[in-house]
């Protein structure tokens, strides 16, 4: 029986020692990963989500398996950091009873010191209703009644307060929770709330945020250059789903050196029309990085706009073939690009003139040499190979590819907009389509809100309160005060 259970106990040793080797094994490939900042999001992105469900689901096992030994975890793993709670959360002191007298001969105890040993704990959410009381008073000389003016609601007659109200709307849009579940979770803490109610306060504070959103799409069409790109939204029809489209428009100077407040702008069409684009677009004449829509044409035929096209697109294509075929043309053709990502990375931030004076020196003679080899393999290939579909695509837009060599505001590839799209991708998962055309139009413009002001490093939830019980009271004239780079000036004003 002992050996029978020294036995066990190697075997259970030894499938521990077995998963803390494949933990570890999954964290050193997602952190390189991870690493790789650059390239296709759906190259590495749905990649790093597989490795990581496979790694919770490790260390939840190896957890459960030393709870029901009741032996310490092995050795060999490396015990998570164990980081300082945060300084700004609040402390409750909660005093252990200390004995009266000393255990050990009844005497009296003086105190030495204290041990504090600190849990983080998470209190639900509190409801609390807010009376605004108006005191009624009357002269006793003209008996005139006089009465402090009732206050500003954040929306035309709602009883939500703006607290309430950008939680609500930060859930559906920046967490992706549809009404109906956040309706559940309301019931379960007590207080019921229908979803059409629900959904009365989305659509009213969509119309009160408009300018907003208006003053945020002319920041960003007023850029020197920007970041197109389109993703599908399924939309509600009569009796099926229809595929509408939400556009991102994104600007962001900072790759160049430039001081001007980053923006996300997004527009819903019903269809992938290229008139669509060319009316929201219709003012912009700068340069787009955009894919090789056929629908932006039109745009690029207007002077000065001008293409820069996605190296990251033109990856992506050798990239595919690299991984499914191992064709030995696509994988040095992944290398090649993958040395101009490396320079782009060393004068990420630098100004449009030392960015184009390091790319004359270090990039291009890599694209001289590149476009050698492209055109000496490609005239030995079919013109019906897959290989050789991927080098028409680059030799075909050869001068937009190219041009970040003659302008250093040109970045390398369009992900930046592929990122502002990135939360819309994973909202479908959870939203499955947008009701109508005009929930997808309301979707775009509460996206355009909480998007910018993630890319200016503002709580999206804190602004959204904060605009919503000012705004009402608020001067139009004054709406750019309001505006996210702006409203983070001030708060930072206040706190100092």
């Amino acid at each position: 029986m002992i050996l029978a259970e020294r036995a066990a106990r190697l075997v259970a040793e030894s499938d521990r020692r077995s998963l803390d080797i494949e933990i570890e094994r999954l964290k050193l490939e997602i952190a390189r990963l991870r690493r790789e900042r650059f390239g296709q999001s759906a190259e590495r992105g749905t990649r790093i989500e597989q490795l990581e469900l496979a790694l919770e689901d490790l260390e939840e096992t190896a957890a459960a398996e030393a709870a029901v030994s009741d032996t310490a975890p092995s050795q060999s793993r490396r015990k998570p950091a164990r980081r300082p709670l945060p300084d700004h959360l609040p402390r409750v002191r909660m005093v252990e009873p200390a004995p009266a007298a000393c255990p050990c001969c009844g005497g009296e105890l003086s105190k030495l010191g204290e041990d504090v040993t600190e849990t983080l704990e998470r209190i639900p959410a509190q409801w609390r209703v807010i009376q605004h009381v108006r005191e009624k008073f009357s002269c006793r000389t003209c008996q005139v009644i006089t009465q402090s003016p009732a206050p500003f609601h954040a929306i035309a007659r709602g009883r939500a307060g703006a607290g309430l109200l950008a939680e609500v709307v930060f859930n559906k849009f920046g967490l992706h929770l549809p009404l109906h579940r956040q309706s559940g979770r309301f019931a379960a803490e007590g207080v019921e709330i229908d979803v059409s109610t629900l959904a009365d306060w989305v659509g009213a504070v969509s119309v009160a945020l408009q300018p907003l959103v208006a003053a945020i799409a002319d920041h960003a069409s007023a850029g020197q250059r920007l970041h197109v790109d389109d993703t599908p939204v399924p939309v509600l029809a009569k009796g099926k789903t229809k595929t509408g489209r939400l556009w991102a428009m994104v600007r962001d100077d900072r790759p160049f050196g430039g001081n001007d407040p980053p923006a996300a702008a997004y527009f819903y069409s019903p269809d992938r029309s290229g008139e669509h684009p060319h009316a929201f677009l219709s003012g912009f004449t700068g340069i787009m990085q955009a894919d090789a829509f056929a629908g932006f044409n039109r745009l690029y035929e207007k002077a000065p706009s001008s293409l820069a096209a996605c190296w990251a697109h033109g990856r992506r294509k050798f990239y595919e073939l690299a991984q499914l075929k191992k064709a030995p043309i696509a994988i040095e053709a992944v290398a090649r690009i993958d040395a101009l990502f490396a320079i782009e990375r060393d004068i990420a931030g630098l100004s449009p003139e030392e960015r184009q004076a390091a790319r004359a020196e270090r990039s291009r003679p890599l694209i001289d040499d590149m476009a050698l080899w492209l055109h000496h393999k490609r005239a030995g290939l079919s013109g019906k190979s897959d290989t050789a579909k991927a080098m028409d695509y680059l030799l075909k837009r050869w001068p937009a590819f190219t041009l970040f060599l003659a302008d250093g505001r040109v970045d390398l590839s369009n992900n930046a907009a592929e990122r502002a799209l990135r939360g819309i991708a994973v909202g479908r998962r959870n939203w499955t389509f947008a009701g109508s055309d005009a929930g997808g139009r309301r979707a775009a413009a509460l996206y355009t809100l909480i998007e910018t002001c993630k890319m200016n490093g503002i709580d999206p939830r804190a602004w959204l309160a904060d605009v919503l019980d000012r705004l009402p009271g608020h001067s139009v004239k004054r709406i750019d005060e309001l505006l996210p780079w702006n409203w983070k000036g001030e708060r930072h004003a206040d706190a100092a």
